[in-house]
């Protein structure tokens, strides 16, 4: 299984972060998910899932950021389109990012919450990693849930994942 995000000069590109525009944020938080292409997904698979984490965030801020964690969407997905996450264009189930927590703010607000939300960093040029995961089952998880329960569900079910390191500039 392959998976594909372009970049801008070796960068995820500024509307996907730190430096969106202010239509492409929420609360001070860019909100605008990109797009991700995808091939290969092996015969069998009933459901695709994807993480979207920032381990570079530990020695800055003590824990791996969450930016994006999402579940069940359609097999045959070839591409995951700009914005799917705020704009629902695929059916997935959303999980729960790192700014929920009372570390990062403690934010309330699901659209803001339960969503993809950008990267920003705060020191350096952060690489942040896309996995996604073709699974032999749809996973029993509810929009807002956490990436402990995630991890949990797809044991025992992954056929294949890939993943990528999308490099973006503090």
């Amino acid at each position: 299984m392959r998976i594909s995000v372009d970049l801008e000069n070796g960068l995820l590109p500024d509307r996907y972060g730190k430096y969106a525009p202010i239509e492409y944020q929420l609360e001070g938080h860019p909100i605008r998910s990109f797009p991700i292409g995808i091939e290969g997904v092996p015969a069998g698979a009933r459901s695709l899932a994807l993480t979207f984490l920032d381990w570079d965030a530990i020695p800055v801020g003590g824990f791996c950021w969450i930016h994006w964690i999402a579940c069940n969407f359609p097999p045959e997905t070839k591409l995951i389109p700009e914005n799917a996450s705020a704009a629902g264009a695929i059916p997935c189930v959303q999980g729960s990012n790192s700014d929920f927590s009372p570390f990062a703010g403690g934010h309330t607000n699901p659209v803001l919450i339960h969503r993809y939300v950008g990267p920003q960093p705060p020191d350096k040029t952060h690489d942040y990693t896309l996995t996604l995961y073709a699974l032999d089952c749809k996973l029993d998880l509810a929009d807002g849930y956490y990436l402990n329960e995630f991890r949990r569900a797809i044991r025992g079910h992954v056929l294949a994942e890939a993943s990528l390191d999308l490099p973006s500039r503090a």
